[in-house]
């Protein structure tokens, strides 16, 4: 399936200053700090003027109105992702393939962390299909995959769901594949915000291996655990 075949969304964890610099390799094509250098700039970026969790946030975090499953008006940015450690999923509760299986793994990861989802975890759904997919659609799609406190299901207006996935990274780089969203990447993405540290789970893999996952990043610099499943390296490396 091709939705389930692991892509680099983002391929590398950034703490701190060095957020800024990153952010492009982060949700998008990976270049290393050679070609980096050696690519040509039209732009004069004036980085002393802009924080590099502002720069993250104005490049790929749009602060669209979404509505959650409760019918609640929020704000992708200010509401939702602000402040927290986020784990983004986007789905469409017609899927019958990657959806159920990634949710459902989500739903155990939730319990694997221990009370922490809603805490200072937070999970984030977003429908792909905002033209069929309603608050009653992805309410009664939550209470049948077990999703608890801390989870919220969203949709919203196709255009700012589709700026969205974009500014995130989940797109395909051929245009008809892009188009389908059958064809959406089976990848999650963790963030701590205010850290500026963002990195991707396969959604596909093992819970026990996504929790800790999560986990490691929640706790960074320190090590995480769930389970006695423990992660080598807390870094995601570019090759």
């Amino acid at each position: 399936m091709a939705h389930l075949t692991r892509r680099k969304l983002m391929t590398a964890t950034v703490t701190g200053v060095g957020a800024g610099l990153a952010s492009a390799s982060l949700f998008g094509k990976t270049l290393s700090p050679q070609a980096e250098l050696a690519r040509p700039h039209n732009h004069d970026y004036k980085f002393q003027n802009i924080s590099p969790r502002e720069l993250i946030r104005q490049r790929h975090l749009p602060n669209v109105r979404l509505v959650t499953m409760d019918g609640k008006n929020v704000r992708f940015y200010d509401d939702l992702v602000k402040d927290r450690k986020v784990v983004i999923q986007f789905l469409f509760t017609r899927c019958r393939e990657a959806c159920p299986i990634i949710t459902h793994h989500l739903a155990e990861v939730q319990r694997l962390l221990g009370g922490r989802v809603g805490r200072d975890i937070f999970f984030i759904s977003i429908t792909l299909s905002p033209e069929e997919d309603g608050p009653k659609q992805l309410k009664a799609f939550a209470r049948e995959h077990g999703a608890g406190k801390g989870w919220t299901f969203c949709t919203g207006k196709p255009g700012d769901i589709l700026l969205l996935r974009r500014s995130l990274g989940f797109t395909y780089e051929n245009p008809k594949e892009d188009a389908d969203r059958n064809n959406h990447t089976g990848m999650l993405l963790v963030g701590d915000e205010p850290l500026c540290r963002w990195a991707s789970a396969e959604g596909g893999a093992l819970p026990t291996w996504i929790a800790t996952m999560i986990r490691t990043e929640a706790d960074a610099p320190f090590m995480g655990a769930v389970n006695g499943v423990r992660l080598t390296d807390p870094t995601i490396h570019t090759n």
